[in-house]
C-alpha cells in the first residue's frame, strides 16, 4: 500500500489539526477531555461502522489524525488502552452482547481500562501468571493475585485480566481472559509506583476476590493466552507514528539548546545530533512500511528495539547539551510531590524505561533470533 496522503487524506487532516486547534487549548482534566474527544467522534476512527458512536476513518487518515494530535499539545491520553488495546480485541474475540456493552462506552470517552498482564517475580514471562479466578457455584468469578506495572490503574473503570482459571494448570494452558470491573472497594486495592521523575503513571494492583461475570470472559474460559497474544499485536501501529512526531518534537528542542548553549560547535555533538535526525527519519520509514502490510514477521520487535535505543540516546544527548546545569536537581528527592525537574532532566530519567517496558530489549532480541531467524531456541528453566 502506497502511503502517500492523498487529497482527501490531507483535508481530513486540516480538519482534525482545525478542530484539535478550538479544543485541545481548553484545559479539561484528563476524563472531561477523554468525554469530549468521544462526543465529537474522534474515539474509534479505525474501528468499523456499528454503532458504537465513532467515526470511521482510513489507515491513512488515523495517521493524520494521529500526527495532528501530538502537534496540537493536546493533553496525554487517558483511554487509549480501552480504545487502541481492548476494542480491537473485543472486535476480534468478543461475542455481540460484549462489543455492545463496552465498545459505545469506550467510543464516548465514558469507561477507562487498565491492562492487567505483568505480574511480580515474572519479569518479562507473561506465561509465568499466577493470579487465579475461581469460578463459583453461580458462575462468578473471584480473582485473587497480583498485578505490577499497571499504567492508570489509579483512573481506570475496568481492567482486563489474565489469570489463571484451571487447577494445577502450567505456562500458558488454563488461562482466561477477564473484564473486571475496578469500584470494588476492600477487594481491590490500587498502589500507586513511584519513579525516578516522581511521578507514578505506574501501579501495583492487588485483587482479593474480586468479581467478574462469566459473560465477561472474552474468547471462552481457558482460550486467554490466544486473547492475549492477539491484544499484542495490536500494541504498535498508528500509534508508532505519533510516538514519532512527539520524538521529533523532542529532538528539536534539544538541537535549539546545543545551540543556545554553544554545544553545536563540538564536531561530537554535532554528530549525534546528525544521527538522532537520521534515525528517527529510517524509522519513520519502516514504521510506514510495516503499516502498508509489506513488514516481515518480527516487524513489531525490531521496532521496539530501534525506538527504545533511540529515545534512551536521546535522553542522553539532552543532557550532555545542558551541560552542568543539567545536574542540578531538586533540593529534597524525598518529597511526596513531583520533582521539579526540566524537560530534558525528565526526558534523560523517564527513557530508562524505554528498553524494558513493553517488552525488554532481551525478549525482542529473542523473538526476532527465534521467530524470524529461526535460530535454535533459548533453553527455558522447568516451572
Amino acid at each position: 500500500m502506497d502511503f502517500g496522503f492523498t487529497g482527501e487524506d490531507e483535508a481530513f487532516r486540516a480538519g482534525a489539526r482545525a478542530w484539535l486547534g478550538e479544543h485541545a487549548s481548553v484545559g479539561l482534566e484528563r476524563r472531561a477531555w477523554e468525554r469530549t474527544l468521544g462526543k465529537a467522534g474522534w474515539i474509534g476512527l479505525g474501528w468499523p461502522e456499528g454503532g458504537f458512536g465513532n467515526r470511521t476513518a482510513s489507515l491513512t487518515q488515523q495517521v493524520a489524525w494521529a500526527e495532528e494530535y501530538v502537534r496540537s499539545g493536546a493533553p496525554p491520553r487517558s483511554g487509549h488502552i480501552g480504545e487502541n488495546l481492548l476494542a480491537p480485541t473485543l472486535l476480534a474475540h468478543g461475542t455481540a452482547e460484549q462489543k455492545a456493552r463496552f465498545l459505545p462506552a469506550i467510543a464516548a470517552g465514558d469507561e477507562l481500562w487498565c491492562q492487567g498482564y505483568s505480574e511480580p517475580g515474572a519479569g518479562s514471562d507473561l506465561a509465568g501468571i499466577r493470579t487465579k479466578a475461581e469460578r463459583g457455584a453461580d458462575g462468578t468469578y473471584r480473582v485473587t493475585g497480583q498485578k505490577i506495572w499497571t499504567s492508570l490503574a489509579h483512573e481506570a473503570d475496568w481492567c482486563f485480566v489474565l489469570a489463571r482459571t484451571e487447577v494445577g494448570s502450567r505456562r500458558h494452558r488454563g488461562l482466561s481472559f477477564l473484564l473486571v470491573p475496578m469500584d470494588q472497594p476492600g477487594r481491590i486495592e490500587v498502589r500507586p509506583i513511584r519513579q525516578m521523575t516522581g511521578t507514578s503513571e505506574f501501579n501495583e494492583v492487588f485483587f482479593d476476590g474480586a468479581h467478574a461475570r462469566r459473560e465477561d470472559v472474552v474468547g471462552g474460559a481457558g482460550n486467554g493466552w490466544a486473547v492475549a497474544m492477539s491484544l499484542l499485536g495490536f500494541e504498535r501501529g498508528v500509534s508508532t507514528l505519533a510516538q514519532q512526531v512527539g520524538f521529533a518534537q523532542e529532538l528539536g528542542r534539544v538541537v535549539r539548546a546545543a545551540v543556545d548553549s554553544g554545544t553545536v560547535a563540538d564536531p561530537v555533538v554535532r554528530d549525534r545530533l546528525v544521527r538522532q535526525w537520521a534515525e528517527l527519519r529510517v524509522m519513520r520509514w519502516n514504521a510506514l512500511r510495516t503499516l502498508g502490510g509489506s513488514g516481515d514477521a518480527g516487524a513489531s520487535s525490531v521496532a521496539k528495539l530501534l525506538w527504545g535505543g533511540w529515545h534512551q540516546r536521546l535522553g542522553e544527548l539532552a543532557v550532555q547539551v545542558r551541560g552542568v546545569a543539567a545536574g542540578v536537581g531538586p533540593d529534597d528527592w524525598s518529597a511526596s510531590a513531583p520533582y521539579e525537574l526540566d524537560v530534558f532532566q525528565h526526558l534523560f530519567l523517564f527513557s530508562r524505561a524505554d528498553t524494558i517496558y513493553g517488552g525488554s530489549d532481551q525478549v525482542q532480541r529473542t523473538i526476532i533470533a527465534e521467530r524470524v531467524l529461526g535460530l535454535p531456541k533459548e533453553p527455558k528453566g522447568v516451572v
